[in-house]
């Protein structure tokens, strides 16, 4: 528990310390924000702070630092120190300048801000991108919670109907206004998730289980560990509870409700040491269960279950079945309602009115469908579908914090280009890594996969290496 308590702490520390270094590198001031300059009453609404750091941990978070937190416990100690790592020095400073870029170029969606700083081919790509990866948020969010729910009610309300039920949501989430449904309820999750993350915090240090320590070693504990290497499939696997893209293309969504700047460090570099928060418990929580039950178990809703159940009661099980059914429906509406205004932006489609978000929503609604329809036919769909998410996730951020490295250079801040540098440099070759390794991509041995990660740092290092000379006309 000595590691494990280190760990949490130098996430609480890395807020207040690193956080607001961070804030002092951004620079934020007292100009009106989007939700006063362009209030629209439908996506433009200003919202009070406490709200919009709920709602934005509930967007960011969904299912991803529970389960990815579980299933990357099973490679050891090296996932709770990737967990905090990452968590503050590369997930929280991502969400955190991506967030303020949208909120300074008046909550431009994540693919325009990316267009300005890497170009408009890079824009172009990154629009049909960031829009297929929303998708399939939306698409891959769908059938866990309907087959929950269909086994909690009667046989008549089978999955199918509840598949239908959750797209009607995921409708009127997109269409309406944010204020009406994503405002009023997504509160209510985040605390249930909270709640459920300090229930099962507390019984850490009631219980005080044999956890690793670091001194134990970061050697592979996986069952398989020569199939799958701590690098790059652990730092896939554990993904929203250390870095995320898919967090870059939510915040866009809060920046166009925040009165003032000052409010972008609890919103969003807040919001992410949170979830490394849930994600680190949850990590610590799932060794107690593999080391108990061995690890065998791959469903990640077993062990929630199992866990909730046995830790914090009837109590426990019911929020357990509420964020295992809530938390991927409120990130599923919430990445459509991102592909909606991502569409809208590069269309330059106002969305005021019902009729011109229905034109865009749509043919948006039928491709998730489709995608659906495959993953259920398909007995290995679903899993094909989640392993090109998870990629394509990492890929964004990896877009993401080159963008954000270009402005810091852009605006003079070229003594600290380096804060999101080096974590682009690593996600680079970590996402390089898996598609060259990954049996979904190029399924090379992964003997590879040290050579291939030098290999694309070195290649990215000279590219940027090679820009910055010419836009600064001397090496770094």
């Amino acid at each position: 528990m000595i590691t494990f308590t280190l760990c949490l702490l130098a996430l609480i520390v890395g807020y207040f310390l690193y956080g607001r270094f961070i804030e002092r590198v951004f620079g934020p001031d007292d100009r009106k924000t989007p939700a006063l300059t362009k209030a629209d009453g439908v996506d433009y609404i200003p919202l009070p702070t406490w709200k919009i750091f709920m709602i934005q941990f509930l967007n960011i978070a969904g299912l991803g630092p529970i389960f990815g937190a579980i299933m990357g416990a099973k490679f050891g100690t090296a996932s709770y120190l990737w967990i905090v790592l990452g968590s503050i020095f590369a997930g929280a400073v991502h969400d955190y300048l991506a967030g303020m870029l949208s909120l300074r170029h008046g909550g431009e969606s994540l693919p325009e801000i990316i267009g300005r700083y890497l170009g408009l081919t890079t824009k172009q790509v990154m629009r049909g991108f960031t829009v297929i990866l929303m998708i399939l948020v939306g698409s891959v969010f769908v059938a866990g919670p309907a087959g929950l729910l269909a086994n909690l009610t009667p046989a008549s309300m089978d999955a199918t109907f509840w598949i239908i039920v959750v797209f009607a949501y995921y409708v009127l989430a997109t269409l309406l206004p944010v204020d009406k449904i994503i405002g009023k309820v997504y509160p209510l999750f985040a605390v249930a998730l909270l709640f459920m993350a300090v229930g099962i915090l507390v019984m850490l240090y009631v219980h005080h289980p044999a956890l690793p320590e670091f001194w134990d070693g970061l050697h592979n504990t996986h069952p398989n560990a020569a199939a799958l290497p701590i690098f790059p499939i652990m730092f896939v696997s554990i993904a929203c509870g250390a870095i995320s893209g898919f967090h870059a293309t939510q915040s866009p969504l809060m920046a166009r409700c925040m009165t003032s700047e000052r409010h972008g460090r609890p919103v969003f570099y807040g919001a992410m040491i949170t979830e490394g928060i849930v994600a680190l418990i949850w990590a610590a929580a799932a060794t107690y269960f593999f080391h108990e039950n061995g690890m065998g178990e791959n469903n990640a809703a077993v062990v929630v279950d199992a866990i909730t159940r046995n830790w914090l009661g009837t109590v426990g099980g019911v929020l357990a079945i509420l964020g295992v059914i809530a938390a991927p429906i409120t990130s599923g509406d919430t990445a459509f309602r991102s592909a909606r205004l991502i569409v809208a932006d590069f269309l330059g489609m106002e969305q005021k009115t019902m009729r011109r978000r229905l034109y865009i929503c749509i043919p948006m609604f039928l491709v998730a469908i489709g995608l659906l329809l495959y993953s259920l036919r398909d007995k290995n769909g679903f899993d094909m579908i989640w392993r090109y998410f998870a990629w394509a996730n990492q890929t964004l951020a990896v877009f993401t914090l080159w963008a954000i490295t270009v402005y810091l250079v852009r605006e003079k801040k070229r003594h600290v280009f380096y804060i999101t540098y080096l974590p682009a440099l690593f996600m680079t070759a970590v996402c390089t890594t898996y598609i060259c390794i990954a049996p979904e991509g190029l399924g090379l041995d992964a003997h590879y996969a040290p050579t291939i990660a030098i290999l694309a740092a070195v290649i990215a290092a000279f590219w940027f290496n090679i820009w910055y000379f010419k836009t600064t006309k001397k090496l770094w």
